[in-house]
């Protein structure tokens, strides 16, 4: 959209915003001196920008109807191919729909962006086809992925495939569904509050939330620069080694990737725990008007099992994990806020690939749009308008600068065990809401899981959710959480508590 010359009136309404008098003569004389600036911008127009190429043939799919849907979990279908060989081979691969794949529709879960279609495929995708993977499709999830339920898509609900009516959590739900339901081998999913490992948690699969940084981000949409994720989601340990092996690794375009150290994941799967210092987080239990007591005792036991390998089992008290839901609200609140209203779904202030065709789809669905966004979505905009607004981004600032410090905490607790374990959810999954449950109880059952996975988002570390048992028919997740750039020890040891007793 070509840019327009700034009226008089542009510019009164631009000074307004800023509470500074202007006379009639100043408005003359800085529209006049505008002038050089947007004959810039009209250049800008001009220049290509250099996307990414789109390396491989597709076609477009469709929207599968409901009886090849069962479990709701699929927002489109397609069959992209890659090369003819490579580690991923015969794998195919659902993408959780806020990741761009170019020519195929994405709505991010909200109607707001219903109709866009990405021109660029993001970094994993290539990735994925150039090691011979096949694309199947877009992963239904929750709307613009603020949800650790799977009932605010506006596609609909994704049920659990243990039990359908429930949850099959957020907000890479329909990722999860899928892989637990066979339907494809692996997903990507993306985190940022735990969204890859509450719904692996909640469905039984393993769900690798990596390093901070690892897995290029370019190409996804964003919700908070700092605590965006990538990874994978996968019914065996040795699959998600697998995908991480491809994805991982830096691409020149996201800076977020300025220390990315790469390992030979697969290799580092012994099957054994052999000599690995195994730390219960006494704080990650016992989550008041949270934590399940079953759920509890099975993670405990599941840990205790690794001593039949070779670990070392103990617990620590490390009081500073329950500060970490109060830092990651500080810090997501306004930054979401500022990412996604403010900076359509990319930010600004960083050197990198910024996908502009999406930027353009929000700001289009932002203004036109505004009432159907989801309750969450409402909720996080309206408070981080309030606290910007009223306290000028200082909260925000702050928890930054706690992040740190919790990190810290972390970091001391890993100098004395190799691996950190909790629950990944205080509760197994729950009934989803029913149709016409209260505004009040959607935006609660959206935010209910996340207090053991958020903090993890804030400080980087690499956390895997594992399957350890279930209760009730349904699954329960235990979490492994390791040091900075060593996701090869949390898939060592998933890997060897998969094994147990085969």
């Amino acid at each position: 959209m070509p840019v327009r010359k700034l009226s008089i009136d542009d510019l009164r309404k631009a000074a307004e915003a800023y509470h500074i008098e202007l006379t009639g003569e100043d408005l003359a004389a800085y529209q006049g001196l505008s002038e050089g600036v947007m004959a810039a911008f009209s250049r800008l127009d001009q220049l290509d920008e250099g996307r990414p190429p789109v390396k491989y043939k597709r076609d477009i799919g469709y929207r599968p109807a409901p009886w090849e849907n069962r479990l709701n979990a699929w927002y489109w279908k397609c069959s992209i191919k890659g090369a003819p060989s490579g580690k991923l081979s015969s794998k195919r691969i659902a993408i959780k729909d806020n990741v761009c794949v170019a020519g195929i529709p994405m709505m991010n879960g909200s109607s707001v962006l219903e109709g866009y279609v990405p021109d660029v495929d993001a970094t994993v995708i290539t990735r994925i086809l150039d090691a011979g993977g096949e694309v199947a499709g877009k992963a239904v999830c929750e709307s613009f992925c603020l949800s650790g339920g799977s009932h605010l898509a506006d596609t609909g609900p994704v049920h659990n495939p243990h039990k359908q009516g429930y949850s099959s959590g957020g907000s890479s739900s329909g990722s999860a569904a899928l892989v637990a339901a066979g339907e494809v081998e692996m997903a990507i999913g993306a985190d940022q509050a735990g969204s890859i490992r509450v719904p692996s948690s909640w469905s039984g699969i393993f769900g690798l939330k990596p390093t901070y940084g690892l897995v290029p981000y370019t190409g996804a949409s964003s919700l908070e620069f700092t605590i965006d994720h990538l990874g994978p989601m996968t019914r065996t340990t040795t699959d998600a080694a697998l995908l991480l092996e491809v994805i991982a690794g830096p691409d020149g375009l996201d800076p977020r990737q300025s220390e990315a150290r790469t390992q030979s994941y697969t290799e580092a799967l012994t099957g054994d725990a052999q000599g690995l210092r195994i730390a219960l987080v006494k704080e990650g239990f016992g989550l008041e008007s949270a934590s399940e007591e079953d759920v509890d005792e099975i993670v405990q036991d599941a840990a205790h099992k690794l001593e039949t390998l070779g670990a070392k089992v103990t617990t620590l008290s490390l009081p500073e994990h329950r500060d970490g839901m109060p830092i990651f609200m500080g810090i997501g609140v306004e930054g979401v806020t500022t990412t996604v209203a403010r900076g359509n779904g990319m930010g600004s202030g960083w050197k990198g690939y910024y996908t502009t065709s999406l930027m353009e789809a929000y700001a289009r669905g932002m203004s036109t749009r505004p009432n159907q966004l989801s309750p969450t979505t409402k909720l996080m905009l309206l408070l981080g308008q309030y606290m910007l607004e009223n306290y000028h981004g200082q909260y925000y600032a702050k928890a930054q600068n706690l992040a740190r410090t919790l990190r810290e905490a972390y970091d001391r607790a890993l100098e004395g065990a190799d691996l950190l374990v909790m629950p990944t959810t205080p509760m197994k999954a729950r009934p989803l809401p029913a149709p016409d449950a209260s505004l009040v109880e959607r935006v609660a059952r959206s935010m209910e899981a996340i207090a053991n996975t958020c903090p993890f988002d804030v400080t980087g570390h690499p956390a895997l959710s594992v399957p350890c048992g279930t209760s009730d028919g349904l699954p329960v997740g235990m979490m492994l959480v390791g040091r900075h750039w060593e996701d090869a020890t949390v898939l060592r040891v998933g890997h060897a508590f998969e094994h147990i007793g085969r």
